[in-house]
C-alpha cells in the first residue's frame, strides 16, 4: 500500500508562500520526488535521483524537496557538496536564506559539519536538523563520528541529498586487473549504513558516471562496495529562457544560413590557446596588442563583449531599466596554471590599455573594431527582432565606457578568491557594468556569472571528459535575454567534441525519460570488425558516435592527396570511377542496393585519398568505424532478407569548396551534401536500410584542393534505426 504524501505541513505550504517565482513544473517536481522516496526504497546501491541541466534550477527544486520531507516524516537532511570551500559556502549561504523563517522560529537548524556540535541534546533534536557537508575525508569523518555516537540520531529518519552527485561520490580506479573503490565512496557507503531508515537522493546534471556503470563491482581494498544506480529519476524542469547544449551544440548551431545559434559561435585559432599559455616575444609583442593577427580570437572576444554589453545597456535604459544594475560578465578560461593566469592578465590590461588611449585619441583603429563587432552583433538582433541602436550610439557608449573606467579586470585562481568574490546567492559579485574574468578550474560546478555574454573557451584535455567539459560550460543558464549578443570562442576540434557530447548528452536524457538507459544500444567494434554489446560503463564518452534515424557520417577537415607522384590519388580515382560506374549510374533518379561488404571496400579506396593533416584542428575521419557502422545500420533491418544490404547513390561534377566562408563558425565546409538532393532521397529510402552517398567533387585549387578530383562520401542512417551509441574506443 502505498504512503500518501502530505502536501499542506507547515514546511512545505510556507516554504511555497515565500517562494512565489518557484515556477508549479518545480514543486510539481519535488513532490514526485518526496513520493517516490516515501514509496520506493532507496537502498544504498539504489538511490533516487533528480537530474537537472547545467544551471537549469537543480538547487531550488532540491531544497523543496527538503521542505516537503520534513512534513513527510523525515527529520535529518544531510547535503553533500563538491569538495571546494565556495560551493560548500554556496550551499550553506542559500539553505539558511531559504530556510531563514523555520531558523527564526528555531524549527531548524542549519549547520556546516565542520563547526557543529559534538553532542546533541534531546532538545535539540526535536527539531528538524540540516547538515552541509564537504565531500572531502574531514567532513565525511565527522559526520560517521556524530551517527555513530548518536544512536538516537541514528534511528531517526534521515534523507541524504548528494548534489554533484557524480563528483566524488561514486567510482573506482584500475591498477592493472585491480579495482580500488575511491575513498569518498567508501566513506558515504559507510554513512549511509550507520542510519536505520535513510533516503538517499543524487542531483546532478552529468550522470555518466552514475548511469554508465556495471551492476556490480567487485573492488580489492574493501569487503563490499556497491556502486550507485538510480532506482527512479525524476528530472528537473527546464523553462524556455534556460539556454543550453541544444542552443549551443544542436542542429540549429550547425546551420550553414544565419540562425540566432549558429551566430553564437566564432571559430579560433587553435595556435592562439598557445600564446595564451605564455608570453613569447618572438611571437608576439603586448605593444601590438590592437592589430597583431596572433590574438585575432582574443582581441575580438573582448572588444565585441564590450560592444555587447554597451547596446544592451543603451536597450536596457531606453526600457526604462536601471543603468545600475546592468552589468555583464565574460569569462577567460583555456588554461589551469596560475602563470598562464598572471600572462592572461598581463596581456587583458595591456589590450584594455591601448583601447582605452585609443578612445582618448580617437585613434581609427578602434573605430573599425567596434564597426566589426557591430556589424557581427547586429546580424543576430535582427534575427531575434531585438532594436539595435544606430552605429554612432554604440561608438559613443563604448568610449565613455573605456573612458570612465567602465571595465573591471579579475583573476579567479584560487578557491580563497572565489569565496571573496562570492555575493549572498553564490554568484560571481559584478564590480562594475563590464566585468572581465581570467581563471580555470575553479570557475566550474555552481560557481555562476551573472548576465555572462561572452566566453573564451579553449581547455585541451588530452581526452575530453564529458562530466568535466559540460560542467565548464558556465554559458548556459537562463540567458535568453542577451543571446543575441552572446558569443563562444573556441577552436574548430574543441566545438566539434563538445558537439559530439550534446549530443550524446541529449540522447541519453530522452532515453531516461522514456525508461532510464535501457532503451539505447551500447555498442562496440569486435576484434574481427563485427558489433558487439558493449557494457555501458566502458565506454570512454569523447570517442562515441551516436547513431540515431538520418544521422549523418562524413569525414570533414580533410585534403586530398596530390593527383601524381609518389603518393598520387589518380589512379586510385580512374580505379573508383570504373568501379562506381559498374554498379550505379551517376545522378540516377534513384540509388541501387548493393552488398555492406561493396560499399565498405569502396569506402577503405576512398580513405587511402584523403588526408587528415593538421590533427590539432580536426579529428581524423575514423574509416573502420564507419565501416562498423553501415554494418551494425544495416542489421537492424527488420525484413531479414534486407539485412547486409545498403542503398548507394552516386554523383559526379560537384564543385565543393574547402574551406567555410570567414563569416561562418565552422573552418571547414561541412555538407557537401543538400537536402534539396541527397536528403530528399535518404527520405524517400532510407527509412530501414541506410544510404551511402559518393559526391565525386572536381577539387579545384580555387576551391581549396588540390586541383584533382575525389570522392567525399556521406552516411545517413535510416529513418527507423534504434538509438545507439557506437563506441570507437573503450576503457578497461
Amino acid at each position: 500500500m502505498s504512503i500518501v504524501l502530505k502536501k499542506n505541513g507547515q514546511f512545505y505550504k510556507k516554504f511555497k508562500e515565500e517562494n512565489p517565482k518557484f515556477s508549479k513544473e518545480t514543486f510539481r517536481c519535488a513532490e514526485d520526488a518526496v513520493e517516490a522516496l516515501l514509496n520506493k526504497p532507496t537502498t544504498s546501491d539504489r538511490p533516487g535521483m533528480l537530474l537537472g541541466k547545467v544551471q537549469s534550477g537543480k538547487t531550488r527544486t532540491f531544497i523543496s524537496v527538503l521542505a516537503l520531507a520534513f512534513d513527510n516524516g523525515f527529520d535529518i537532511a544531510i547535503v553533500l557538496s563538491k569538495n571546494s570551500k565556495a560551493l560548500i559556502q554556496q550551499t550553506y549561504k542559500r539553505l539558511r536564506k531559504d530556510f531563514e523563517t523555520f531558523v527564526d522560529e528555531k524549527e531548524l537548524e542549519i549547520y556546516d559539519i565542520m563547526s557543529a556540535p559534538r553532542k546533541f541534546s534531546k532538545f535539540e533534536l526535536e527539531s528538524k536538523l540540516i547538515f552541509v557537508a564537504k565531500k572531502q575525508d574531514d567532513n565525511l569523518l565527522r559526520l560517521i563520528d556524530l551517527f555513530e555516537n548518536h544512536k538516537s540520531m541514528a534511528d531517526k529518519r534521515v534523507i541524504i541529498v548528494d548534489d554533484e552527485a557524480d563528483s566524488a561520490s561514486i567510482g573506482y580506479s584500475r591498477k592493472g586487473d585491480i579495482k580500488n573503490a575511491n575513498k569518498i565512496a567508501m566513506q558515504i557507503s559507510e554513512l549511509r549504513s550507520l542510519i536505520s531508515q535513510v533516503s538517499f537522493l543524487q542531483v546532478t546534471a552529468t550522470p555518466y558516471s552514475l548511469y554508465l556503470q556495471p551492476t556490480e563491482v567487485e573492488v580489492s581494498n574493501v569487503l563490499e562496495f556497491k556502486p550507485v544506480r538510480p532506482v527512479f529519476t525524476k528530472l528537473v524542469p527546464v523553462p524556455k529562457e534556460y539556454v543550453g547544449g541544444d542552443t549551443y551544440f544542436g542542429e540549429l548551431s550547425r546551420s550553414a544560413d544565419d540562425t540566432l545559434e549558429s551566430l553564437i559561435h566564432y571559430r579560433v585559432d587553435h595556435y592562439e590557446f598557445d600564446r595564451l599559455k605564455k608570453f613569447d616575444g618572438r611571437v608576439f609583442k603586448l605593444e601590438d596588442s590592437l592589430v597583431s593577427p596572433k590574438i585575432e580570437g582574443y582581441r575580438t572576444a573582448l572588444i565585441t563583449f564590450i560592444v555587447g554589453s554597451c547596446i544592451q545597456r543603451i536597450n536596457g535604459s531606453n526600457a526604462g531599466k536601471n543603468s545600475k544594475k546592468l552589468l555583464y560578465s565574460f569569462l577567460l578560461h583555456s588554461e589551469a596554471g596560475k602563470s598562464a593566469h598572471d600572462w592572461q592578465e598581463q596581456l587583458t590590461n595591456e589590450l584594455v590599455r591601448q583601447l582605452v588611449q585609443a578612445a582618448k585619441t580617437g585613434n581609427v583603429v578602434l573605430r573599425d573594431l567596434i564597426q566589426t563587432s557591430y556589424d557581427d552583433l547586429s546580424r543576430s538582433l535582427k534575427l531575434d527582432d531585438k532594436p539595435i541602436p544606430s552605429f554612432e550610439d554604440v561608438f559613443r557608449e563604448v568610449v565613455k565606457a573605456l573612458s570612465d573606467d567602465y571595465i573591471t579586470i579579475t583573476k579567479v585562481n584560487s578557491e580563497e578568491n572565489v569565496i571573496d568574490m562570492l555575493d549572498d546567492a553564490g554568484q560571481l559579485k559584478l564590480r562594475s557594468p563590464l566585468n572581465i574574468f581570467l581563471g580555470g578550474q575553479v570557475l566550474d560546478r555552481g560557481i555562476t556569472l551573472t548576465n555572462l555574454i561572452g566566453f573564451y573557451y579553449g581547455r585541451r584535455p588530452n581526452r575530453f571528459q564529458q562530466d568535466t567539459v559540460l560542467q565548464h560550460s558556465r554559458m548556459y543558464g537562463y540567458r535568453r535575454d542577451n543571446l543575441a549578443v552572446t558569443r563562444f570562442y573556441t577552436s574548430q576540434s574543441i566545438r566539434t567534441a563538445m558537439q559530439q557530447m550534446e549530443e550524446f548528452d541529449s540522447t541519453l536524457r530522452k532515453a531516461i525519460e522514456t525508461g532510464a538507459d535501457k532503451s539505447v544500444q551500447f555498442i562496440r567494434q569486435g576484434k574481427d570488425g563485427t558489433i558487439v554489446p558493449c557494457s555501458p560503463n566502458k565506454i570512454l564518452v569523447s570517442t562515441t558516435q551516436t547513431l540515431r534515424p538520418y544521422k549523418r557520417l562524413l569525414p570533414i577537415g580533410f585534403q586530398t592527396g596530390y593527383r601524381t607522384g609518389a603518393k598520387g590519388i589518380g589512379k586510385t580515382i580512374e580505379h573508383l570511377d570504373a568501379e562506381v560506374e559498374k554498379i550505379v549510374q551517376f545522378g540516377a533518379p534513384k540509388p541501387v542496393l548493393v552488398s555492406v561488404e561493396v560499399a565498405q571496400g569502396l569506402l577503405r579506396q576512398i580513405a587511402s585519398t584523403l588526408l587528415f593533416e593538421d590533427a590539432d584542428d580536426v579529428s581524423p575521419f575514423d574509416w573502420e568505424a564507419a565501416c562498423a557502422a553501415i554494418a551494425h545500420l544495416s542489421a537492424q533491418n527488420p525484413e531479414k532478407k534486407q539485412r547486409g544490404k545498403i542503398w548507394l547513390w552516386a554523383a559526379t561534377g560537384r564543385n565543393s569548396a574547402r574551406l567555410a566562408s570567414s563569416s561562418s563558425h565552422a573552418k571547414y565546409i561541412e555538407t557537401p551534401d543538400s537536402e534539396k538532393t541527397e536528403g530528399r532521397l535518404a527520405k524517400t529510402y532510407a527509412i530501414d536500410t541506410p544510404i551511402l552517398f559518393l559526391l565525386r567533387q572536381e577539387g579545384k585549387a580555387d576551391k581549396g584542393w588540390r586541383d584533382t578530383p575525389f570522392y567525399w562520401p556521406v552516411i545517413r542512417a535510416q529513418a527507423n534505426t534504434p538509438t545507439a551509441i557506437f563506441a570507437t574506443d573503450t576503457v578497461g
